[in-house]
């Protein structure tokens, strides 16, 4: 079994999966492989939180772990992808998880007969952060039903957004989008950030890409701080137990201001947390029947 992007997955295989990471989470739930499978990382850009906490999610599980490293491959002479995947899998890898700049890299994987697990695609899915970010709403509200989110920033170029609405929209939440007129997406509805603050349960920022800044963004940094970024005088106006999201990493006093990012309605680190026990569950979905 692949997990490549939550829509090939019913509402009740997320739920069983978001029910498995919380299982994990409480200790209620223990699997060891004792080293018997071995997991490969393959990241294709660079990762902190993602790629350790499979890491770390790996060796709570009693995997064994290999990190990839393109610099000092075969790529470097021109091996492709699959290729690369492939030895992998023919040297005895039980698994790998793959983030790669390219969209729906996996159609080039067809071939491949160990799960893949998608570990961040081009600008489309990232179906663990997802998943880690709906484990933390579920924590908070008890449900999904009827919650009001608010996903603020460069939505265009953004997987974790793509991903999330997606399958918020189906677990029956409402979603809404601020940001730059720049960054927004075509398919998408953009709101009044400041006007719909009061009115949701999730503020929800996403990284301003600075690496894009010069080309794209057509606002200053200062600007965007202040027509975008939570300031504590916004947190203000949040509701009473509404809750801060962030899938980090985060620029301090761009999208966010510094008091916010550890104030009391922020989840970021918690967050965090949730993805060790998630990326635990989709591991363990995917060995156990192998």
């Amino acid at each position: 079994m692949n997990i490549l992007k939550l829509d090939d997955l019913t509402v009740e295989e997320i739920n069983e999966i978001l029910d498995s990471a919380t299982d994990f989470k409480k200790g209620s739930k223990k699997v060891n492989y004792n080293g018997e499978k071995i997991i490969a990382n393959l990241f294709f850009e660079p990762s902190t939180r993602t790629h350790y906490s499979f890491e770390v999610a790996e060796l709570k599980l009693g995997c064994k772990t290999i990190d990839f490293t393109t610099e000092t491959s075969s790529m470097k002479k021109g091996e492709s992808l699959y290729d690369t995947v492939k030895t992998f899998e023919s040297i005895g890898v039980n698994a790998v998880v793959i983030r790669h700049q390219q969209d729906a890299y996996y159609k080039e994987l067809q071939n491949i007969n160990i799960p893949i697990i998608n570990g961040g695609d081009g600008k489309q899915d990232h179906p663990t952060q997802t998943l880690l970010d709906l484990m933390t709403i579920r924590e908070e509200y008890g449900k999904f039903e009827g919650l009001k989110v608010l996903i603020v920033g460069d939505i265009k170029h953004s997987r974790v957004a793509h991903s999330n609405i997606r399958t918020m929209k189906r677990l029956g939440m409402e979603v809404y989008t601020a940001g730059p007129e720049e960054f927004r997406d075509e398919d998408l509805e953009f709101v009044n950030f400041e006007k719909m603050i009061p009115e949701v349960d999730v503020v929800m920022l996403l990284r301003i890409q600075r690496e894009r800044l010069e080309e794209e963004m057509k606002i200053s940094i200062e600007e965007y701080n202040k027509n975008y970024g939570l300031t504590i005088d916004k947190v203000n106006k949040m509701k009473q137990n509404a809750i801060i999201m962030h899938p980090a990493p985060f620029n301090r006093n761009i999208e966010i201001s510094d008091d916010v990012v550890e104030c009391s309605k922020s989840r970021i680190f918690p967050q965090m947390t949730n993805g060790v026990f998630v990326r635990m569950a989709i591991i363990n979905k995917v060995l156990e029947n192998r």
